[in-house]
């Protein structure tokens, strides 16, 4: 089962220029959260430091506290503990080129020290039929690199190799951005699937995508969480005009 998520008063900089300002949020367990806001107003900030991918950038730093299941991230939590529970998936598909289907899934695994192979196989088979691809590759497994995939199978693939680690919690950085409109579809599809394992985050530029896969939205905007509620209520009744004013579409 999913994890719960406590965010308490995270603040993030880069350098000087401070990017979160005091963002409280609590992400239930086995649900799709969504983030929306307009570019630049703190969305991709925000679920890097749920996996402190924002401190490894030069002069980035965070402060407040992240509660994610029983691990308090920025206190006495290697990363590499916490990446182990917490999965990533980016904008643009990112699988290794010079791999093969089967090697791309089982990259996480091995960079942990499994080595039982009759295990990986497994692993591997159950992380391909989560995101969707095994029937489409199951017989190019070994023969084929990650990177010959279409745009839409290489983004199921790399919800794949986040799956083989058996996470908690999977975050999705634009997902479907760069996918076309079939793609995207497999992908929201296999987003409603996998909330009932993972609790799920996902920043998205797409409002109709968070109508149709996430039960709660939040809405960032110049670093600051303005208003966070059930899905269907921040696209019909937001009680902060600064929402109403970016779902209607008069800014962002």
């Amino acid at each position: 089962m999913g994890v719960e998520i406590k965010v308490e008063k995270i603040n993030a900089w880069y350098g000087k220029t401070q990017a979160l300002f005091d963002i409280d949020l609590d992400v239930l367990a086995n649900h799709a959260t969504a983030l929306i806001g307009p570019s630049g107003c703190g969305k991709s900030t925000f679920i890097r430091c749920l996996n402190r991918m924002h401190e490894t950038l030069p002069g980035a730093r965070v402060t407040g506290r992240v509660q994610i299941g029983d691990l308090d991230i920025y206190k006495g939590t290697s990363a590499t503990q916490l990446r182990r529970r917490v999965g990533m998936v980016f904008q643009k598909p990112n699988p290794f080129p010079s791999m093969s289907i089967y090697d791309n899934v089982a990259a996480g695994l091995k960079l942990n020290g499994f080595s039982n192979r009759k295990q990986t196989d497994e692993i591997v088979e159950t992380a391909l039929k989560s995101s969707a691809l095994w029937d489409e590759v199951k017989d190019s497994l070994h023969k084929q690199s990650g990177a010959s995939l279409s745009g839409g199978q290489q983004q199921r693939l790399c919800i794949a190799r986040a799956l083989a680690v058996q996470p908690e919690v999977l975050l999705m950085d634009e997902p479907c951005s760069a996918l076309d409109p079939i793609s995207t579809g497999k992908v929201e599809e296999l987003i409603f699937q996998l909330k009932s394992k993972y609790t799920i985050v996902i920043v998205t530029h797409n409002m109709q995508q968070a109508g149709r896969v996430a039960e709660f939205t939040g809405f960032f905007l110049l670093g600051r969480m303005i208003e966070f509620d059930k899905t269907e209520r921040i696209f019909t009744n937001p009680s902060d005009k600064r929402t109403e004013d970016y779902v209607t579409g008069r800014f962002g």
